[in-house]
């Protein structure tokens, strides 16, 4: 289940086996609240918010990895879904304008579901694609 909520895009992480872990959402790219030395971006806050109101202390997640397990940082790569309702968080961040789409090989399974998410937001310019002049 998620523990907390990073930024919009990172969230925490405990398994059954009681393991935690900070796992970055594939696919995806929230602005930026929380990186060292970046300012907070343009719809950044936002996101955040969004994510955790998706994405509470406690909401029990289906974990999909792709091809590569971790990232640079050493989080773990996930695709999330909500157990409660099957709802993707992924896909809902970029349809709902909250996240761009970032498609980084060889993790690409969800590519063309979030590309074709993030034209319908853009084509209707809501959240991000509406609010920050920069994003396109």
């Amino acid at each position: 289940s998620v523990t907390h909520v990073v930024d919009g895009d990172t969230v925490d992480i405990e398994f059954p086996d009681g393991a935690s872990e900070r796992a970055r959402l594939l696919g995806i790219d929230t602005p930026e609240t929380v990186k060292p030395n970046t300012p907070v971006q343009c719809f950044g806050p936002e996101a955040s918010a969004r994510t955790k109101a998706l994405l509470p202390p406690g909401t029990a997640v289906v974990v999909q990895r792709d091809a590569e397990a971790r990232d640079r940082y050493g989080r773990l790569l996930v695709y999330l879904w909500r157990r409660s309702d099957g709802l993707f968080v992924n896909g809902s961040l970029v349809s709902d304008g909250f996240a761009r789409t970032l498609s980084i090989a060889p993790n690409t399974a969800h590519r063309a579901d979030l590309a074709a998410a993030a034209a319908r937001a853009d084509g209707r310019d809501i959240g991000l694609w509406g609010a920050c002049t920069a994003t396109r």
